[in-house]
């Protein structure tokens, strides 16, 4: 039993691995392109005008007023996240964090060379946050649909997780949430206002970009009986994926088959969809958004 245990341990790795190996170049042009847009909007609208969205950036602004420059203090602190997370959370999930974690702080660098001969003359605040909301969830959206991440506050997140009993949406929401409130240390209450329409804007774009709007995604995947302890396997192994198998028979056919019910956050959509289909190349599913999942234990409380 061990020794299976060990050899599906491998095999899903392996299928992890080559899902992560593949269209690297396009994976790579999405990831600089997201990084590139949402550094561009860092800087000529958040960080110009104190709006404390989230994240790392968002201390940074923070910390601007005191003197510290926010590319230096995002990639210190994305460095020592990485660290962090190859400790508590490992290779594979430290490992597609960090050329994004490199990069996105000397795009912010870079970048304020150009923002700072951009004149936006007297826009009303509300018009500056909506712009900037709209590009960065744009650049966030791209950023995450090429499988990889900025580091961060996602490093904190999936921490958290991984050591409590509470979903990444509600771990990031507290995370996010105390970092808008930091930003009424320095900037008032009108300001912090702002920033939580862009963190709205921002969430709501990323997800437009990714695969519409929805906290997570249900996939019913339709598989034959030889392969489905496999596809079993495989979403359990991923942190968040919840499944629940079901008896089934095919319409015309009437050939006993398996349905899987998977829900799936939005941000694992890539790995699973690829997963699926380095499983079985003809493999049946369908994709449709999940607006709410209720859990057993959450009726109980």
């Amino acid at each position: 039993m061990m020794l299976f245990k060990k050899i599906r341990e491998k095999q899903i790795n392996n299928l992890i691995d080559k899902v992560n190996k593949k269209n690297l170049v396009k994976r790579y042009i999405m990831l600089l392109s997201g990084c590139l847009i949402v550094a561009f909007s860092f800087n000529l609208f958040f960080l110009r005008y104190n709006i404390v969205c989230f994240g790392v950036s968002g201390v940074s602004i923070v910390l601007a007023e005191f003197g510290i420059p926010p590319s230096t203090f995002i990639m210190v602190t994305n460095i020592i996240l990485l660290i962090i997370s190859y400790f508590f959370l490992g290779i594979n999930d430290t490992k597609n964090q960090i050329v994004g974690s490199l990069i996105y702080p000397i795009f912010v660098s870079l970048t304020a060379l150009l923002t700072n001969m951009i004149d936006l003359g007297n826009l009303e605040m509300i018009v500056i946050a909506v712009m900037g909301g709209v590009l960065a969830g744009v650049g966030y959206g791209l950023i995450y649909k090429s499988g990889y991440g900025t580091g961060g506050t996602d490093i904190i997140g999936n921490m958290v997780v991984k050591y409590s009993k509470i979903s990444m949406g509600t771990a990031m929401m507290f995370i996010n949430v105390s970092i808008i409130i930091l930003g009424k240390i320095v900037f008032s209450w009108k300001t912090v206002m702002y920033a939580i329409v862009v963190a709205y804007l921002i969430s709501m774009f990323t997800d437009k970009i990714l695969l519409g709007i929805s906290d997570s995604k249900a996939f019913y995947i339709v598989v034959d009986k030889n392969k489905d302890d496999l596809v079993r396997d495989f979403l359990i192994s991923l942190e968040g994926v919840g499944s629940t198998i079901i008896e089934s028979h095919g319409g015309y056919s009437n050939d006993k088959q398996t349905l899987i019910l998977a829900v799936v956050p939005t941000r694992m959509y890539f790995l699973v969809k690829e997963g699926l289909r380095e499983i079985d190349k003809n493999i049946f599913y369908l994709v449709c958004d999940s607006y709410e999942v209720s859990s057993r234990g959450e009726d109980n409380e």
